[in-house]
This record gives C-alpha cells, structure tokens and sequence, in this order.
C-alpha cells in the first residue's frame, strides 16, 4: 500500500527519505565510478544503486502527484 509520498512499506529501503536515498546512491555511483572494487563489490553495489533510485523515483512521483492534486484542487477556484 502506497502513503501520501509514494512510498511503499515492504523493506528497510522503503524506510529511507528521498535525501537518504539520494545520498546513498550518490555514494553509490561515486564507488563504482572510482573502481577498486571485485566484480562481486561492483555487482552489489549496481544492485543498491538499482533500489536506491527506485525508492528515489517513487519520492518524486509522490510529490508530483501530490502537487497536481493541489493545482488541481485549486483550479475551479482561477476561473
């Protein structure tokens, strides 16, 4: 089930704030992008990048639903 900014409750992931996640997956992609790592690591690392913008994603499309439900709301009212 989805709450009021778009989140959904399933995992630990889920839990994060869109600036957590964010952050993470900016750290995430500085990893990777330095190299150093295993094959293994940089599979890993792909895959919770691969989480952290989902999480990230479904932020932003709550907030854009949520900003279209207030323009939308307050519509009739401008005319």
């Amino acid at each position: 089930m989805a709450d009021q900014q778009g989140q959904r409750e399933a995992g630990p992931e889920h839990a994060l704030g869109y600036e957590q996640a964010r952050d993470e997956l900016l750290e995430v992609v500085r990893r990777l992008e330095t190299g150093g790592t295993t094959l293994e690591e940089s599979l890993a690392l792909w895959e919770r990048g691969e989480q952290l913008a989902k999480v990230c994603q479904r932020w932003l499309d709550g907030a854009r639903a949520r900003l279209d439900a207030a323009l939308a709301a307050e519509e009739p009212a401008a005319e």
